[in-house]
């Protein structure tokens, strides 16, 4: 399965105009062959949105999901992308997958990052969200999940082969080591490919690192963005080609043999 990571500028607030950046990627990466497409944390609304985010807002089933299934039905893709997603009175930072048939899912976010976040958004418990698309098994995590190993950790033992994470990840020599070689690490201990998709330049509220990648269950990246630019990545998920890899690599099987 050929997978495309939108790394991408959103604009603060201003759902329509993300939507169409998304639109346009998802046109072209399927004029590409990939078969689905993961756009940032937040791409939909922008991260920095602030206080607009309650109103932003979308709830599953809503407007923002209704217009990625379109986009996804139009161009024959599954989307990923995150959206600040209303449920009642709580507000989550969510991941939707979207298919071409109209067939969704929503990740929300467990470990939310600093006061920013726990101002505008609920926790969600930490769990393993599971989608199977084009043969392959994926799982979810957005931004600061992936840096706690045992989220990652969870999603592979579930049977996950992929994890995707839509993040927002600021510039700073912090931010350049955990998309260099944190995400390497966590795709190499759990023999899974993991696809880290940032925000580039700046929104006026944050300063993103870039550097989005995929890496692979070897712990060797396969596509690499630039610190600044937005930039679709492509990579083919062939999880058999990585067979050596996982039998010098024991990792899973022998912590299973432990419990």
């Amino acid at each position: 399965m050929k997978i495309a990571a939108l790394q991408m500028q959103s604009v603060l607030a201003d759902v329509s105009a993300n939507l169409a950046r998304i639109e346009q990627a998802a046109k072209e990466a399927a004029s590409q062959g990939a078969s689905l497409l993961i756009a940032p944390e937040l791409a939909v609304t922008g991260y920095g949105a602030g206080e607009a985010m309650a109103l932003l807002a979308s709830p599953a089933g809503g407007e923002i999901e209704q217009r990625l299934a379109e986009i996804a039905r139009v161009y024959s893709i599954a989307v990923v992308a995150g959206f600040a997603e209303r449920a009642g009175d709580n507000v989550y930072n969510s991941a939707i997958f979207v298919d071409e048939k109209g067939d969704s899912r929503i990740y929300r976010k467990s470990h939310l990052y600093g006061e920013y976040e726990r101002g505008l958004f609920c926790a969600e418990k930490p769990s393993a969200v599971l989608v199977e698309h084009g043969g392959i098994t994926f799982g979810m995590l957005i931004c600061y999940d992936v840096e706690f190993p045992e989220n990652v950790r969870r999603l592979a033992l579930a049977g996950a082969e992929l994890v995707l994470v839509p993040t927002a990840l600021p510039k700073g020599a912090s931010g350049s080591f955990i998309a260099q070689t944190m995400i390497r690490t966590r795709a190499y201990e759990n023999q899974v490919y993991v696809a880290y998709v940032n925000h580039s330049g700046s929104d006026g509220a944050f300063d993103y690192a870039g550097l989005s990648c995929i890496a692979a269950p070897d712990g060797q990246f396969l596509a690499q963005a630039s610190a600044d630019n937005d930039a679709i990545l492509y990579a083919e998920i062939e999880p058999g080609a990585y067979a050596q890899s996982r039998q010098e690599n024991t990792y899973l099987r022998d912590l299973v043999s432990l419990t």
